[in-house]
């Protein structure tokens, strides 16, 4: 593993890590890092009773882990997003 790779965040893990601790069925959480052209997509899937926790009102639980995740990878000189599906 070189140095980048080393130092680099666990995006990944960080969003595992807030969702698992936002949703009532954290078992069911799944996050999978999806590489295409425009950067990383990290995309969330979680039980669908616990959709609206993961969103919140008004999309504000989302926008805000968007944010963090965003801030983070630009600390890496990354582009990384997060959409949550069904």
């Amino acid at each position: 593993m070189g140095d980048a790779e080393e130092t680099r965040p666990d995006l990944r893990g960080l969003v595992e890590y807030v969702a698992r601790g936002l949703v009532d069925r954290p078992e069911a959480v799944e996050v999978r890092e999806v590489d295409d052209e425009r950067g990383i997509t990290l995309e969330v899937r979680v039980a669908p009773e616990d959709m609206g926790k993961v969103i919140g009102r008004g999309g504000r639980i989302v926008i805000a882990l968007r944010t963090v995740v965003r801030a983070a990878a630009g600390r890496a000189g990354r582009r990384v997003s997060v959409e949550i599906v069904r």
